[in-house]
């Protein structure tokens, strides 16, 4: 069959191959019946299918929720089982006029068709009737008559049987390409493009392999909008009343049509990978081998080594030929794995969701809630619709909790006045998801507002402390002291070893609201490697802070001290110590009698070590003087005559300095080597302490 071009419908070409495309695909529908949301960021989404026999599912979706896809769709078929997961590549256009003899720019118009299409036989009718193959498309600008504008024209030349030809592409019925293989290489083309016509998205096609008529469903997790949760809470008699609301979006570029929602709370490990892209890799680049004339050397004989190789090379040989596993199958089969789990709770082995287990919420709130490993799971009993994107807020929470009024004091907020707050106890029964909480108060006048918290993960049975003004009728003052003293000492080995007792204290002065009773809760900061004294008054500890009960009457004021101790190892070396250094710390108070007494004899030997050091550097300096002495002489008997008086004098007196150093030498070596013996004797006393 002949290829036939009009110049005023190639666009409708488009169009007919995707329609064509369409019938040609054979696929089950998938309906989506289940979300799931997670605060890590992704959303699990599965889809169902009644099925027969082999199948082939697809699924059109985003460009890039691809990815995740790849990396974590799961399949189940309790009658089946999975074939292969196919879809176009990512560039699929490109790879397709990889190997056409056009570029995609060629199918913007005829004329630029033909014009790519040089040499092709093709066949004219309308106006000529001419066969030949394409030499050139030119464009001409026309006049139009009686000068109305001008028009466009192309004229394309054919070489033909009777020489080259020409004719106005526009004036002519068709034309056809004669040549079948270029024929179908141009249908390939268009019905790529209409194939792809959507640049953003993707069509998986996903093989269920089984016989019979039977439910499967397919899940995945993609990048989601992280659903929030915000609560109020309603103080004022015994209990107070919370409701729990989660907000959350629909960007999956799909709808959700009764689609069975659950929101999960937790901080699950979540990543992405490439997986829809290629990647090659990279090689070296070696020259072309040239033969050349060899020489062989001559043979000079071996000699044998014989028996089999060493089981430990042959183990190292055959551990170096196994081969290595595909790159991204444990990936792929891990993600897989983590979608059976977020899916598990649906798999009921014959296709059909578990019964709902009793629900917490009370009233009208139909949500069934549990705490899972290391998250919190709730369900909506009843299925949701919600277009693309859309918002949707939904209540999930409705219980009576125990909730009392505190005074909270954070010095790290404000210096003076504690912080307005309730004391929440999660009785709900399961886990609550970190969120913002508006605090209302219920009295005979009515309801009001009284201010905003925020609310960190709060497992079941466990209580937060929800801040939300400050208290002004409660005035706290803080004054810090510190003291440090010495608990214990000893010297050993030439060291002086002391432990140290330092104690910080705090004194709070409290003055109560003139009004009711409170119960204050103090956070004293904590510190490393503290302890706090009296620990009997801590109730609890926070991260940063030890947390101390105060019941305040109306109108009282009081002082209580809050000290906190560490104990802390000092050492120094005793022969860096000075004398007075020795007599120092004999003197500290709280040093043993024992080590006051060694320290005080050591300060005894030191002063005398200390004397003899100061003799020698006092014989040291006169000797030096000498010397300079001697040399400013000898440069002054080079400047008077040999038999003026001025010479003999200098003569003299150097023969004096002579004998001075000599004497000064014997004195020096003398005192050196005294406070060499002394500084041995003293660092073999020190070594030989211990007290």
């Amino acid at each position: 069959m002949a290829f036939i071009l009009r110049a005023t419908t190639l666009a409708m070409l488009t169009l007919c191959a995707a329609a064509a495309l369409a019938h040609t695909v054979s696929a089950s529908e998938l309906t989506l019946k289940r979300v799931l949301l997670s605060t890590g960021g992704v959303g699990y989404f599965e889809h169902e299918a009644q099925v027969s026999g082999n199948v082939t599912l697809s699924l059109d979706l985003p460009l890039d929720q691809i990815d995740d896809v790849l990396k974590s769709v799961v399949v189940f078929d309790d009658k089946g089982g999975v074939g292969t997961v196919r879809l176009p590549g990512r560039e699929p256009l490109s790879e397709l006029f990889r190997e056409l003899p056009i570029r995609p720019e060629a199918l913007n118009s005829v004329p630029e068709l033909l014009a790519a299409l040089k040499g092709a036989p093709v066949t004219v009718s309308g106006k000529r009737a001419l066969n030949g193959r394409v030499i050139a498309v030119e464009t001409e600008t026309i006049a139009l008559p009686d000068g109305v504008g001008t028009t466009t024209r192309h004229r394309v030349s054919l070489m033909t049987a009777e020489g080259v030809q020409q004719f106005l592409l526009e004036e002519q019925d068709a034309v056809r390409f004669a040549d079948a293989a270029l024929e179908a290489a141009i249908g390939a083309a268009l019905e790529g493009i209409a194939t792809h016509r959507v640049r953003d998205r993707r069509t998986v096609e996903i093989e269920a392999r089984g016989t019979g008529e039977r439910l499967v469903r397919v899940g995945y997790v993609v990048g989601a909008p992280l659903w929030k949760a915000s609560y109020r809470l309603t103080i004022g008699g015994e209990k107070g009343n919370l409701q729990g609301w989660a907000h959350l979006e629909n960007l999956s570029g799909r709808a959700w049509n009764n689609v069975e929602l659950t929101l999960v709370a937790g901080n699950p490990v979540t990543f992405r990978q490439a997986l829809y892209t290629a990647y090659f890799v990279s090689r070296p680049e070696v020259p072309v081998e040239v033969l050349g004339r060899v020489l062989p050397p001559a043979d000079e004989g071996a000699v044998a080594l014989g028996g089999p190789p060493a089981p430990q090379a042959e183990a190292k040989m055959m551990a170096r030929a196994a081969p290595e596993p595909a790159p991204g199958m444990a990936d792929f089969a891990g993600s897989a794995m983590a979608s059976a789990e977020l899916a598990r709770d649906y798999d009921a082995g014959d296709g059909s969701p578990p019964a709902p287990s009793p629900s917490v919420a009370q009233g009208a709130i139909a949500t069934d809630r549990e705490d899972a490993a290391t998250q919190v799971i709730m369900r909506l009993a009843e299925p949701i619709t919600l277009a693309p994107g859309q918002s949707l807020s939904v209540p999930v929470i409705d219980a009576a909790v125990p909730a009392d009024r505190i005074a909270l004091y954070d010095p790290g907020v404000h210096a003076r006045h504690p912080l307005a707050a309730v004391g929440l106890d999660n009785a709900t029964g399961s886990g609550l998801p970190p969120g913002v909480l508006t605090l209302y108060e219920r009295n005979a006048g009515g309801t009001a507002y009284v201010g905003d918290a925020r609310l960190s993960t709060l497992p079941a049975g466990e209580e937060r402390m929800l801040s939300f003004a400050i208290d002004s009728s409660i005035t706290v003052d803080r004054e810090n002291s510190s003291v440090r003293n010495v608990a214990s000492t000893k010297i050993s080995q030439g060291m002086l070893h002391f432990t140290m007792r330092e104690s910080e204290v705090t004194r709070y002065r409290i003055k109560s609201a003139a009004s009711d009773k409170r119960h204050l809760i103090v956070e004293h900061p904590r510190r490393a490697g503290w302890d706090l004294v009296a620990s009997a008054m801590v109730t609890s500890l926070s991260e940063t802070a030890h947390r101390l009960p105060f019941d305040l009457e109306p109108g009282a004021s009081f002082e209580t001290d809050v000290t906190l101790e560490r104990t802390i190892a000092e050492t120094y070396a005793l022969s860096d110590f000075t004398p007075d250094m020795l007599v120092y710390y004999a003197d500290t108070q709280g040093i043993s009698p024992a080590v006051k007494q060694a320290l005080k004899a050591l300060s005894l030997k030191r002063a005398e070590i200390e004397t003899t050091r100061q003799r020698v550097i006092r014989l040291e300096e006169s000797n030096a003087r000498l010397l300079e002495e001697q040399r400013r002489l000898r440069d002054s008997l080079g400047l008077v005559p040999s038999e003026s008086d001025l010479h003999a004098r200098y003569l003299k007196k150097l023969a004096a300095q002579e004998d001075e150093i000599e004497k000064l030498a014997v004195e020096l070596a003398v005192a050196r080597e005294q406070l060499v013996a002394a500084e041995a004797a003293y660092a073999e006393s020190i070594r030989g302490l211990d007290v």
